[in-house]
């Protein structure tokens, strides 16, 4: 599995991962999609020119590949789509985002693909901080009932323009696939331990007629901003998760705080945006002044 980062020692398994021969189909359904089937503890996932995955009870994950399809392809989507359909399994929230750590807290990045989520992340690395997640971030609330990120383990995964403007080029593994210009990217510093939310922030450029800075929406609204930021929202209504995607928007907007964040995507702002976060850490009591003043070196 390509883009992980190498544990220490050894460790018991939590997922398994093999080939093997994947049925067409599953017995006793409760629901099905387009490429999709459900049953109580089962999926079934087929993508056309992949493969067939089978994922049983969160902790299994079954493979059949597509003919001529490379280590490199199945494993882009076993890491991706098919992982994000265990967590979902296990009732976690499960959201599109990548995240940092900030004085013991996760603080989210939100967005569609192409919203500069991974590389809002490399950036804030570069600069000190501790990287959490990439990509997908997934959630519980612990027995406190406080919201709390689960690392992945995983590198960073980003464009060539994006490590050439912030000069990882040191940093930069193995391409994701062949003829492809993103590549797997060492975070430096990257956490094992889970950790409660901080803040959630949604990104979005600041074209009118959004202005750039930080705004706090209501709690209903932040909620279904982060509904509609969930890794693959069909899975949150088909899977029957909708009203535990609210209970925990609620409690991390209780708790943290929803926030939106517009910016412009150039790289020469990069600078600016890392400004107003931590000067926004420091006014919700997420890092003291003299903090920043530590992490900026």
């Amino acid at each position: 599995m390509p883009g992980l980062i190498p544990l220490d020692g050894m460790v018991t398994a939590d997922v398994t991962i093999r080939a093997i021969d994947v049925p067409a189909a599953l017995d006793d359904t409760v629901a099905t999609g387009p490429n999709w089937q459900r049953s109580d503890d089962r999926f079934l996932l087929e993508l056309p020119a992949i493969g067939r995955f089978l994922l049983e009870g969160g902790h299994s994950i079954g493979f059949a590949r597509a003919p001529d399809v490379g280590d490199q392809d199945i494993a882009i989507f076993l890491a991706g789509n098919v992982f994000g359909i265990l967590l979902h399994q296990r009732n976690h929230i499960v959201l599109h985002a990548s995240a940092i750590a900030v004085n013991g807290k996760a603080v989210l990045f939100c967005g569609v693909s192409g919203a500069g989520k991974s590389t809002l992340a490399a950036a804030l690395g570069a600069r000190g901080y501790t990287l959490v997640t990439d990509d997908q971030a997934a959630i519980t609330l612990d027995d406190a009932g406080v919201p709390v990120v689960h690392p992945d383990g995983r590198f960073l995964k980003l464009w060539s323009k994006s490590i050439d403007a912030l000069a990882l080029d040191d940093r930069k593994g193995e391409a994701m696939r062949d003829r492809m210009e993103k590549f797997y990217v060492d975070p430096g510093t990257a956490s094992d331990a889970a950790m409660p939310v901080g803040a959630v922030y949604m990104l979005f450029e600041d074209r009118p007629p959004r202005e750039p800075g930080i705004a706090r929406p209501n709690v209903v609204d932040g909620s279904r901003l982060l509904i509609a930021n969930a890794y693959r929202p069909v899975l949150v209504r088909r899977m029957g998760q909708r009203q535990a995607y609210f209970q925990i928007g609620a409690a991390i907007a209780h708790a943290a705080g929803i926030f939106t964040l517009s910016r412009p995507m150039r790289f020469s702002a990069m600078d600016d945006t890392v400004s107003w976060l931590e000067a926004h850490w420091a006014e919700i009591g997420l890092t003291a002044a003299t903090e920043v003043a530590d992490v900026q070196g």
